[in-house]
C-alpha cells in the first residue's frame, strides 16, 4: 500500500518527520513534485473559489496524488501545538474538505487529531491510530515514532542553526551538503507561513532571489522556541492561530533585532489570519521605523512584478545603510 503525502501546507515543516513514520513502519510513501501551474489548476476546478491560494494548492497535490496512484492519503486534522491556541479552521476542516473533493475516487483518508503542547507532534496518542490501520502493535508504533522524532529534532536543530527547511531537508536526505554561511551587508527577516515560503510557485521562489541579491535571510523557523515565545508573552491576548503567532513573534523580533535591516512580508491573497497579521506589522513597523514591505500572490501575480519590487527594496536598504554612514549625500 503507498500513501501519499501532499507536498503543500505543513509538509516542510513536518516531512521528516511524517516520512520517517511511514517508512519505519515499512509503509510506501509517495509525495508531489513541487507546484505547477497544472497541480494549481487541479485544485482550482476541486476547490470553491473564496478559498485562500494554499488550499487550492494543497487540493492539487491531493489529485496529483490520485492521478499518480496514491492508495491512500495522509490529511492529518492539525488542531493545535500550543495552549488555548488553535490552527487556522481550513487546517481543522482540512480532511473533510478532501473526503467530500474525492468521494467518487477509490482512496482511503487517514486523518489523525494532532495535537500537543508544543510544535513537537510526535505524541503516541497522535499517531496510533495510524499504527492500527496497518496492523502494527503500540510497541511497534511507539518505535517506529521515537526514530521518527529523532530526524525531526535534527531538522528542526539544523533550522535554528540559520538552515532553510529545504537545505535541512536536502541535507537529512543526503541530497547536498549544508551551504557555508556567508557574511552579507544586508540581512533580510522574511515573514511567511512555511508553505507560502518555500512553495516555489507561490513565493516564485522568493528566497533564491534574495540569495542571488546578496543578502541573509532569517526566516521565522531559525528562531529558537523560547525566543519566539518573548513577544507573545507581552500581549494582552495573543492571536488564535498557532503559525500566526509564530509569524508575528517573528515579526516582532525582526523589529526588535539591530541586525535585521528590512523585513518581508510574503501572504497568499484570502488568507483572513494574515490580513489581520499583516496590518498589526504594518503599524508596529512604521512607529519602529523599520523597512517594511509585503508581497501578497495569488495564482495571477506575474514573476516580473516581484523582480522588480525586491530589487528596489534592497536598493532601498543599502542606500540607507550608506547614508547613515555618510558614504552618500544625495
Amino acid at each position: 500500500m503507498r500513501v501519499g503525502i501532499p507536498r503543500a501546507l505543513l509538509y516542510w515543516y513536518y516531512i521528516p518527520l511524517w516520512e520517517t513514520f511511514f517508512k519505519e513502519l515499512g509503509v510506501e510513501v509517495i509525495t508531489t513534485p513541487p507546484t505547477t501551474k497544472g497541480i494549481i489548476n487541479k485544485g482550482i476546478k476541486h476547490s470553491v473559489p473564496e478559498i485562500c491560494l494554499p488550499i487550492k494548492i494543497y487540493m492539487g497535490h491531493v489529485f496529483e496524488l490520485l492521478d499518480r496512484g496514491a492508495d491512500c492519503l495522509f490529511i492529518p486534522r492539525m488542531v493545535s501545538i500550543k495552549k488555548m491556541t488553535t490552527f487556522c479552521p481550513k487546517f481543522l476542516g482540512m480532511p473533510d474538505m478532501v473526503r467530500f473533493a474525492v468521494e467518487d475516487r477509490n482512496c482511503r483518508i487517514l486523518s489523525p487529531h494532532i495535537k500537543a503542547p508544543t510544535e513537537n507532534i510526535a505524541r503516541l496518542s497522535n499517531f496510533i491510530e495510524i499504527g492500527e490501520f496497518f496492523n502494527k502493535d503500540k510497541k511497534t508504533t511507539a518505535r517506529a515514532l521515537k526514530r521518527a522524532e529523532k530526524v525531526w529534532l535534527k531538522y528542526r536543530s539544523l533550522n535554528m542553526q540559520g538552515y532553510t527547511c529545504a537545505e535541512a531537508l536536502d541535507y537529512i536526505n543526503g541530497k547536498a551538503p549544508l551551504p557555508v554561511k556567508e557574511k552579507k551587508d544586508v540581512t533580510i527577516g522574511l515573514m511567511g507561513y512555511v508553505y507560502n515560503i518555500y512553495d516555489s510557485f507561490i513565493s516564485m521562489d522568493v528566497l533564491t532571489k534574495l540569495k542571488n541579491l546578496d543578502v541573509n535571510v532569517l526566516t521565522f523557523e531559525m528562531i529558537k522556541p523560547k525566543t519566539l515565545n518573548a513577544p507573545i508573552k507581552k500581549l494582552n491576548k495573543a492571536l488564535f492561530w498557532d503559525f500566526s503567532n509564530k509569524i508575528f513573534a517573528a515579526g516582532m523580533h525582526f523589529l526588535d533585532n539591530p541586525n535585521i535591516d528590512g523585513i518581508i512580508h510574503v501572504t497568499a491573497f484570502n488568507c483572513g489570519p494574515d490580513s489581520f497579521l499583516g496590518k498589526l506589522m504594518e503599524i508596529k513597523s512604521e512607529a519602529c521605523k523599520k523597512p517594511f514591505m509585503t508581497i501578497r500572490v495569488d495564482e495571477h501575480t506575474g514573476e516580473s512584478h516581484m523582480n522588480t519590487r525586491l530589487e528596489a527594496f534592497i536598493d532601498m536598504l543599502r542606500r540607507r545603510d550608506f547614508v547613515k554612514t555618510g558614504e552618500v549625500t544625495s
